[in-house]
């Protein structure tokens, strides 16, 4: 009898894991394999292995898994071939370092839905076993003096790619996975899990309706990282999604609607009539708040407003010499063709050069950084170290010129931020820098206000000068929420015509508060309306001369 239950109990257990299995949950689990094996194995990490043939000599076995017993055995037997791994002793760091603990997560390894108890096992010692040599296919060094350096290298770019080719759009795929798996610092602060993203866009990477619907689901994916740093470009996406036609003037959406604030080319739109303050509230027949509804899953950015703003950019652009706008001028409502034009004949004039600085009614000073320099700021200094305030306007991307203003606006050297670094022999791994600090003891400081005006527009080093001029004495940032994108780019090619970027390196406060995402928060906010642009108003500006005057 004891006989007949234990052979009942094996059948059980065996049936209950030779569950069916998707070509989805195959795919989704061979690319976080692959992944793994890639930056974990020895034998494989060492570059000793054409990485790329052994995915595209495995998959046709994948594919002939049916259950996810034969698909375990199948990975299993991949893992033998690989060659041993010898069982180490890991090397205690003289210096311990300090791990950051949100974003690592190699659960999947247990999953029981998929892997046998005897592949998670393999996984699992292959993991304490790593690799701890170089990586031969990522690079990360830091540097005090010359800062940090990544690079995803010896990669084959596939000059020859075809898009018809099913092996190397899931090659894409999943490079781009384990890229962001291993090496994107916010993988945690995603909208979506990134596995489930995984699973969403593999069916459009196994069968993709056309080439532009297998560039636009790449895109998706890109998009779904919530990073302002993040982008995807190809010549299927710019002429598809972008448009290689352009207007000639520019726009800024607010509430839903597209106000005209600047010309590109003046003679062009005068060819339309178009004018400063029109307001623009359909294009081809659809509202401005319907194409930002449709087009915002394929744009990159931290939050809201980065979407937006990177959106402004591209709702008026397409492939047609023509467009048709409803527009509103003097309170009344039009519609009229205007022309698009290819870049080439755009010929937009140069970027106007604004005043450096200057001094305001009352003995305020204002600072515009989109043009100062270093060499600027000794001249800077005699001419407003005497004012009540100085607004420092930041809404742009400054020239390097954080380190000398914060020596300016501060008595001694304080703690501004401290970063995340991959830790390369734990991929995956993050680990916190120490604190890093700016300014110098200066016993002739600024002793004013300090205002720092930010928007959207202030991205990246931008932040990160915020960042810098927020250990003043006497700070007050006003405006709108920022990028949310701090820190350094890290830009590679998945393979040729596929090129991308992500934020590299984690960015903090000195108490490990997030700037990512959140961006640097006003401590008085202030949003540009539709009249205020009509009227041709700096609302933010106007808002930080009456707090430099009364303090309110």
């Amino acid at each position: 009898m004891k006989k007949y239950i234990l052979i009942l109990l094996l059948f059980l257990f065996q049936n209950s894991f030779s569950k069916p299995i998707s070509e989805t949950q195959k795919l989704a689990a061979t690319c976080k394999v692959w992944g793994f094996l890639k930056y974990y194995h020895p034998n494989v990490a060492d570059g000793s292995k054409n990485w790329d043939e052994q995915l595209f000599l495995i998959l046709p076995q994948i594919e002939k898994a049916q259950t996810s017993e034969e698909f375990s055995s199948v990975i299993e037997k991949w893992i033998v071939s690989l060659g041993e791994i010898k069982s180490y002793k890991a090397v205690t760091s003289e210096k311990k370092k300090d791990y950051f603990g949100k974003n690592f997560d190699l659960s999947w390894i247990s999953n029981k839905e998929l892997f046998s108890k005897a592949l998670s096992k393999k996984l699992k010692f292959i993991e304490e076993n790593r690799i701890q040599t170089k990586q031969f296919y990522f690079e990360f060094t830091e540097d005090d003096t010359k800062g940090v350096f990544e690079e995803f290298k010896n990669e084959n770019n596939y000059p020859d790619f075809q898009w018809t080719d099913k092996n190397l759009r899931l090659l894409i795929l999943f490079r781009y996975w384990n890229y962001v798996e291993y090496f994107f610092p916010y993988k945690y602060q995603m909208d979506q899990h990134w596995d489930k993203s995984l699973s969403e866009v593999l069916p459009s990477f196994v069968a993709p309706e056309s080439e532009a619907d297998f560039h636009f689901t790449l895109k998706e994916l890109v998009a779904k990282l919530n990073d302002s740093h993040a982008f995807l470009s190809s010549r299927v996406l710019f002429l598809n999604f972008s448009g290689d036609k352009f207007i000639p003037f520019e726009t800024k959406i607010i509430e839903d609607k597209a106000i005209v604030v600047k010309f590109k080319n003046d003679s062009l739109a005068k060819v339309d009539d178009i004018r400063i303050d029109d307001v623009i509230t359909k294009i081809d027949g659809k509202e401005i708040a319907e194409i930002l509804k449709e087009k915002a899953k394929y744009v990159e950015g931290s939050n809201a407003p980065t979407v937006l703003r990177n959106l402004n950019g591209i709702v008026f652009n397409g492939k047609s010499k023509n467009v048709e706008i409803e527009f509103i001028r003097d309170g009344k409502t039009e519609v009229k063709s205007i022309n698009r034009y290819l870049f080439k004949d755009m010929k937009t004039k140069p970027v106007e050069q604004k005043e450096k600085w200057k001094i305001l009614e009352d003995n305020i000073g204002y600072v515009n950084f989109t043009s100062l320099v270093r060499d600027d700021i000794p001249a800077l200094i005699e001419k407003l170290k005497d004012t009540k305030a100085v607004i420092f306007d930041n809404r742009c991307y400054p020239n390097g010129v954080m380190s000398t203003i914060a020596e300016w606006i501060n008595s001694e050297s304080k703690d501004f931020a401290r970063f995340t670094y991959p830790d390369i022999t734990y991929p995956g791994k993050f680990y916190w820098s120490k604190n890093f600090d700016i300014g110098s003891k200066n016993p002739n400081y600024y002793k004013g206000k300090v205002i720092v005006l930010v928007d959207e527009n202030t991205q990246s080093h931008a932040e990160f000068t915020a960042m810098s001029m927020q250990t003043a004495p006497d700070v007050t940032i006003i405006g709108s929420q920022t990028a949310g994108a701090d820190g350094n780019v890290c830009s590679f090619q998945i393979i040729k015509g596929f090129y991308t970027a992500f934020s590299g390196i984690g960015v903090f406060y000195p108490d490990k508060k997030e700037t990512q995402r959140i961006g640097i928060v006003p401590d008085i906010e202030v949003k540009p309306t539709l009249l205020g642009v009509q009227q041709g108003r700096d609302e933010i500006l106007e808002r930080a001369i009456l707090f430099a005057k009364n303090g309110k």
